[in-house]
């Protein structure tokens, strides 16, 4: 009999650790949305209507592109690097300079 009580603590901690787990992970995506919804804000801000549907074209195709030119533009935007707001030619040349950036170089052995 001691031995049910015991496997009954254990389920217990698994329950816990479960559920604090689920929660954890609740949080940081509460926390991700969060800050998709504050780096949406800013964008719309700082970007004219059409540069935005531009950068929602881009998201589609290459989300991690997106994201990093969501970065580069909220950066420039809040040093006054660039122009507020920035249209779609500006963000052509930006989005160029951050692809090139970004792209990646692949090598091969024969």
């Amino acid at each position: 009999m001691a031995e049910g009580g015991y496997e009954d603590r254990e389920l217990e901690e698994l329950r816990r650790k479960k559920l604090e787990e689920l929660q954890k992970k609740a949080e940081l995506e509460r926390q991700a949305q969060i800050a998709a919804a504050q780096r949406r804000i800013a964008l719309k801000k700082i970007l004219t209507p059409a540069a935005l549907a531009r950068l929602d074209n881009i998201r589609v195709v290459r989300p991690e592109l997106a994201e990093a030119l969501e970065q580069q533009l909220i950066a420039l935007a809040s040093s006054g690097r660039v122009r507020v707001p920035i249209d779609e030619d500006t963000l052509k040349e930006i989005l160029e300079a951050v692809y090139s950036q970004s792209k990646r170089e692949y090598r091969f052995r024969l």
